[in-house]
C-alpha cells in the first residue's frame, strides 16, 4: 500500500443514496468530518429519498472489483468499511477481491433494511454474507433486527444482546458491536471482542432525523481505525459522533431526515 504520506485513508464499499443521507454519501461525509481521506467502490445505485427506496440498480461485479483494485493499488487504504451489498454475487465478488489485498482493518455493516423499511438485501445474500464476509471482518456493526437475522434469535434484553454478540463472533468475526437503538431505555451499544463486553450509552434524542445512522456509525469506527485509534476508542468516537450529529440534525424531506455530519463546522 502507498504510505508516501501520513494522511489516513479509508474506503467505503457500499450503495449510493440519491437522497444523500445514507450509503456512500454518508460514509464520505463521515470520513471527511473526522479528518480521513475517503475513497469508494459503488456497489449499487438506489432511487431513494427520505421517504423510501424506489429502485435499485446493481453495478456489474467487474466494475465493483475494478474500483477496489484501482483504489488500493494506487492510493492505499488503512481501513475499509463495507455497507450495502445487495446480492450473493456482489458479496462473493467483494470477498474474493479483498482477499487479494492486505487490509489491516475491515468494518462490516450488514445493511439489510433501509430506515423506511425497504429491503436492501436479497434473501439469497444472507448465506453468502455469513459464509464469506463475516469471517473476514475485524468488527461487525448490526442493529438489533440485523443481529437477530444473523443469529436466528430474538433480542429482548441485555442478556440477549450479549448472547447474540457471542454468536456473531462464533461465525468468525473478530469482534462485534450490537447497536441497541431498537430496545427500550438509553441507547446502549455493546462491543464484544471475543473475551469481554464494553457498553457505550447515551440518552435518546427525540428526532425523526435518523436516516443513515448505521452507515455513519460504522464509518466513524472506520475513520478511527484508519487514524490508528484502538477499536474501543473508535467505537467511543462513533457513538459520540452519531449522537451529536442527530442532536444537530435539520429537517430535509418529509420522511426520516439526515444527520448533520458537519455539526462541528455548521451552526
Amino acid at each position: 500500500m502507498d504510505k508516501t504520506n501520513n494522511v489516513p485513508k479509508a474506503m467505503t464499499i457500499a450503495g449510493s443514496d440519491s437522497g444523500g443521507g445514507a450509503g456512500i454519501q454518508a460514509d464520505l461525509k463521515t470520513f471527511s468530518a473526522l479528518g480521513v481521506y475517503g475513497a469508494s467502490s459503488v456497489t449499487a445505485i438506489t432511487v431513494q429519498n427520505t421517504v423510501g427506496v424506489f429502485g435499485v440498480h446493481e453495478i456489474p461485479t467487474e466494475i465493483i472489483s475494478g474500483q477496489i483494485d484501482a483504489v488500493i493499488s494506487d492510493i492505499g487504504i488503512d481501513c475499509i468499511k463495507i455497507g450495502m451489498l445487495s446480492s450473493s454475487n456482489i458479496i462473493e465478488c467483494v470477498a474474493d477481491t479483498l482477499l487479494k489485498h492486505e487490509v489491516s482493518w475491515l468494518v462490516l455493516d450488514p445493511v439489510m433494511v433501509a430506515k423506511s423499511g425497504d429491503s436492501l438485501l436479497r434473501e439469497d445474500a444472507l448465506v453468502a454474507l455469513k459464509a464469506k464476509l463475516i469471517p473476514m471482518a475485524s468488527v461487525v456493526t448490526p442493529n438489533i433486527p440485523e443481529a437477530e437475522t444473523l443469529t436466528d434469535m430474538t433480542i429482548s434484553n441485555e442478556d440477549d444482546v450479549k448472547e447474540c454478540a457471542r454468536r456473531i463472533v462464533d461465525l468468525g468475526a473478530k469482534s462485534v458491536v450490537v447497536k441497541g437503538g431498537h430496545l427500550e431505555g438509553p441507547a446502549t451499544d455493546v462491543l464484544y471482542d471475543g473475551s469481554s463486553f464494553i457498553e457505550f450509552s447515551s440518552s435518546r434524542i427525540p428526532s425523526s432525523n435518523t436516516h443513515g445512522t448505521g452507515c455513519t456509525f460504522a464509518s466513524a469506527i472506520t475513520a478511527g481505525l484508519a487514524k490508528d485509534m484502538t477499536l474501543t476508542e473508535s467505537v467511543a468516537q462513533a457513538k459520540e459522533f452519531v449522537t451529536e450529529a442527530i442532536r444537530a440534525s435539520y429537517d430535509i424531506g418529509s420522511g426520516h431526515g439526515p444527520l448533520n455530519h458537519f455539526y462541528r463546522y455548521w451552526t
